[in-house]
């Protein structure tokens, strides 16, 4: 068994693995891990490649009996385990539960499928391994459904929470719809660029078949295309398709309606991250993520389907956009300042009553330093989404005047440096390597060389 102190370097060692090479050892650890070795950690080895796995193509993964079980809802899988049941979606938490219960409904028929597939998988015959699966999801669909329906107190207590009872709920019914999940897997294999005339119309087809054969599924059609597609909110043109409409007021009335709500869950997601960033420790790189997804999906989907003011989605993406666009123009309005506060002031003219100028005689303080950039870096980078936030305004004016002032400062730099007082040398170049830093991120990394040069030619004037 590994120490604690192996087991974190040999995570951080697979974490940096890029996604075809994780697939490959992947596949070897799961071969290994079917075929009953011992020596490997096979569990952490994959928990460790999961990030990169996501990104790699699905064929590139082994089969297992688990992964060959959750066929049917793995497009509904999320990484996230909310407080209370999410419709269409099915938290990865909730799966070893459901499993294990599962097992105590259908007992030997379940190790039996666990062994007559490994046993195929090890041999190499995944379409027989599939087509054995495909039996058990009937098994297993009504074996959960008649659990369920014959004492749901008994149940809850059995998984542990109303939400993983939710989540058994659903996969009860996506493992009774097993073949037409996996004809739309096998229609759109992950990623797809882009939701064509002919695949909508093949979705309608298997659309129409459940609608007829399991019609509480019918809906989950489109739930399983947006996530095979790269953009997401193109599922909802099924919806359409099969409503014949495309106001929001209309397809969010109807069971059709679990696509926009699943975007709206994602919008409110990623909008909450923004509001609940706080100064002054925030996560630049993050809050800019969060503003992106949030921009990207809420106009998408107003390019998709027409959005009414007064419907229901329309009254949320209203309230969500205010929202985000306070937020940020309260960072905007804070961004100079905190810009202008990283580089040392003082003010000129008898008795301080001049303009502020910039302050060679003491260093800079490294964590008001840190935090000017950081400011800047947010300033620079949420600039594409501002318009579609609603805080351009307020995004131009904390460039604006940051800029301003990191123009005046730098002349102030450079003419300090031809006569600088060797003394005060050291302080000097350290302001100048956060100006130029600035300069960097606030105008163009060309502007920053420029300055750099200037500032050699300024220190070889007084050599």
């Amino acid at each position: 068994m590994l120490s604690p102190e192996k087991s974190a370097q040999l995570r951080s060692l697979l974490g940096t693995l890029p996604p075809p090479a994780a697939a490959r050892l992947a596949r070897a650890v799961e071969v290994d891990k079917l075929g009953g070795g011992r020596v490997l950690p096979h569990e952490m080895i994959l928990d460790a490649l999961r990030p990169a796995l996501r990104m790699a193509p699905q064929a590139a993964r082994t089969p297992t009996p688990m992964r060959l079980f959750c066929r049917p809802f793995e497009d509904l899988v999320s990484e996230r385990s909310p407080k209370d049941k999410v419709k269409g979606r099915i938290a990865r938490a909730s799966i070893a539960p459901v499993w294990s219960w599962l097992e105590k409904l259908l007992g030997p028929a379940a190790a039996a499928y666990v062994a007559e597939t490994r046993g195929l998988i090890v041999s190499q015959d995944y379409d027989a391994a599939l087509h054995r699966a495909s039996s058990f999801w009937a098994e297993s669909a009504s074996a959960l459904r008649g659990a369920i329906a014959a004492d749901r107190k008994a149940a809850r207590l059995a998984l542990g929470s109303e939400a993983v009872l939710g989540d058994a709920e659903e996969m009860a019914l996506l493992l009774g719809a097993g073949p037409e999940i996996v004809e739309i897997q096998r229609l759109l294999p992950r990623p797809v660029p882009e939701l064509g005339e002919e695949m909508l119309w093949s979705l309608r087809e298997v659309h129409d078949r459940l609608l007829q054969t399991l019609p509480d599924a019918a809906p989950y059609v489109a739930v399983v295309a947006m996530n095979r597609l790269v953009q997401p909110w193109q599922a909802l043109r099924l919806p359409q398709l099969v409503s014949r409409s495309s106001q929001d007021t209309l397809i969010s009335n109807t069971d059709m309606s679990v696509v926009g709500d699943l975007l709206f869950a994602d919008i409110e997601h990623h909008g909450a991250a923004v509001r609940n960033a706080r100064h002054p420790m925030f996560d630049v790189e993050s809050l800019i993520e969060h503003l992106a997804r949030f921009t990207v999906i809420s106009s998408a989907i107003v390019k998709e389907i027409d959005i009414r003011r007064d419907g229901k989605w329309g009254k949320r993406l209203l309230k969500d956009r205010a929202a985000i666009a306070e937020t940020m123009e309260g960072f905007m309005e804070r961004a100079p300042k905190e810009i202008v506060a990283m580089l040392p002031v003082q003010k000129s003219g008898a008795f301080g009553g001049g303009p502020k100028i910039a302050d060679f005689s003491k260093p800079v303080d490294n964590e008001k330093a840190e935090r000017g950039l950081r400011y800047a870096r947010l300033v620079v980078g949420c600039a594409p989404y501002a318009a579609t936030g609603s805080f351009a305004a307020a995004q131009k004016d904390a460039l604006d005047e940051a800029s301003q002032y990191l123009q005046a400062y730098n002349e102030d730099l450079v003419r300090e440096m031809r006569g600088a007082d060797p003394a005060r040398r050291r302080v000097i170049e350290h302001q100048f390597e956060l100006a130029a830093a600035l300069t960097d991120l606030l105008f163009s990394p060309e502007e920053g060389e420029f300055l750099r040069r200037r500032a050699r030619a300024a220190l070889a004037s007084a050599a």
